[in-house]
């Protein structure tokens, strides 16, 4: 598994604990608002890793959205689930390259 698809299943799995409703919104609370910047980091990393892996980057674009309106109390909910579901569908996702076989079959 490359760093850029450990990463979106990294980042979307703390994208969806911070979704969680109440929970999620005392985290963020809670610790002062950190937990948005630390995300924010993490989705750009997520996205120069993606780009240089040339896999699909939507979801680490979404994250970066996510980390500036997060602050928002229902739009940071809905906004934290949508980027761990979209983060976590594009880690599943298997890149597909035009690799040859190692060994000749005649």
């Amino acid at each position: 598994m490359s760093n850029s698809r450990t990463m979106k299943w990294v980042t979307g799995s703390f994208e969806l604990i911070l979704g969680i409703p109440i929970i999620g919104g005392l985290i963020i609370i809670g610790t002062s608002y950190i937990p948005l910047f630390i995300m924010f980091v993490l989705h750009i990393i997520t996205l120069v890793l993606s780009a240089n892996n040339q896999e699909s980057k939507y979801g680490s674009i979404v994250g970066i959205i996510t980390s500036l309106v997060a602050w928002i109390p229902f739009v940071g909910m809905i906004m934290h689930l949508v980027t761990a579901i979209l983060l976590m569908i594009s880690a599943a996702q298997h890149k597909t390259t035009n690799q040859t076989d190692s060994t000749f079959r005649y």
